[in-house]
């Protein structure tokens, strides 16, 4: 876990506050509250109980432990200054209140209310809203490219490494597994590249996916592994060539897109032939024409201006009082637990400042 797993805003900013509650500080806070955690692939942190449910019984009890009140069915409407503190507006009437923490996440995943008001609120109250998208969501795949999600691909994931080019360099490089579906791509590296294929295309700039399917080869070297005399199965043919490093049903595809005879083997290829199969390979273009959307988006990119907040107290520069906590702030991690981490580390670092307040 460190400030790099993160974008949005500046990144010693996201590195302060992930340092005053680290992540092994989450396994004690929940090991406290008898939910002892364990660590599975890519680093990620479960209930040794695989019970989802636990969690959330554990945070309410102590939520109730604490003394706190939680008041459901209780919409916020509005919060307005009023007598040095602020006057929160309910669909249950009005609460008044000293101070404020904005814990209403972004925009993703509206069902469970996380539906952009948070947003409002602090842009009611002076602040600045990075404009937001949605992050960690799949990609749709226009006409163009509309036989990568036909059903005989619709399933089928491989390792990739893909690179979103912006303005004709290359802006990053993301490994990871990739799924076919049936509306375009998915998996955890297309879920954490769709912030910036997305962000790119808001601000206006030309954005383009490439995939090379073929890791760890790139160009040259699988150029001079095929062109060697006396290279590895020169009388197979082209698809189970091409199915070293793919699924077959992929590889089958994509050879046929090229319009090459599958029945064909290397050796008979022409150079030119051979070069544009292995660029294919390595750099092969996804017709992206969009995401899924915040329905099916696990995060949100963008939101309140880290520089408007002071991140050792999480509190507003702007309005005395607000604090502002988790992704209505303009951060938002990579696939793997990583924004539920920086849920953990503002809330601690605005509740430690409100209790020394």
């Amino acid at each position: 876990m460190s400030e790099a797993d993160f974008w949005g805003g500046r990144r010693t900013l996201i590195k302060q506050v992930l340092r005053a509650f680290t992540a092994d500080d989450t396994v004690r806070f929940f090991q406290d509250l008898n939910v002892p955690l364990h660590e599975e692939a890519d680093g990620k942190l479960f209930p040794d109980s695989h019970r989802a449910r636990d969690v959330l019984d554990a945070l309410l009890g102590a939520v109730g432990g604490a003394g706190a009140r939680l008041l459901t069915e209780h919409r916020v409407l509005g919060i307005e200054p009023a007598d040095g503190g602020f006057s929160v507006t309910t669909s249950k009437g009005a609460i008044a209140c000293r101070r404020v923490v904005l814990a209403t996440g972004g925009r993703s995943l509206p069902k469970t209310g996380s539906d952009g008001a948070g947003f409002d609120f602090a842009r009611r109250l002076g602040h600045t809203i990075v404009a937001t998208t949605p992050a960690l969501a799949p990609l749709l795949l226009d006409a163009v490219d509309g036989k990568a999600g036909k059903p005989v691909l619709s399933g089928v994931s491989h390792d990739v490494e893909l690179c979103v080019w912006v303005d004709g360099r290359i802006a990053i490089r993301l490994t990871g597994a990739m799924l076919w579906t049936h509306f375009g791509v998915s998996g955890p590296v297309v879920l954490n590249a769709s912030r910036h294929w997305l962000r790119a295309r808001l601000e206006g700039r030309d954005v383009k996916v490439t995939v090379n399917m073929c890791l760890p080869e790139t160009f040259d070297s699988l150029e001079r592994r095929w062109a060697a005399p006396g290279s590895a199965r020169p009388a197979g043919s082209i698809v189970s060539a091409v199915s070293a490093f793919v699924p077959s049903s992929v590889a089958a595809d994509l050879v046929g897109r090229l319009s090459i005879a599958p029945s064909r083997t290397l050796a008979q290829l022409t150079r030119v032939e051979r070069r544009t199969l292995i660029h294919a390979l390595t750099q092969w273009p996804l017709a992206v024409s969009g995401s899924r959307g915040y329905n099916y988006a696990e995060a949100t990119a963008g939101g309140v201006a880290l520089d408007e907040v002071t991140m050792a107290a999480m509190e507003s520069k702007v309005r005395a009082g607000l604090y502002l906590v988790g992704e209505v702030l303009d951060v938002d991690g990579r696939l793997g637990g990583f924004n539920f981490q920086w849920a953990w580390s503002t809330a601690y670092v605005a509740g430690r400042a409100l209790a020394e307040r």
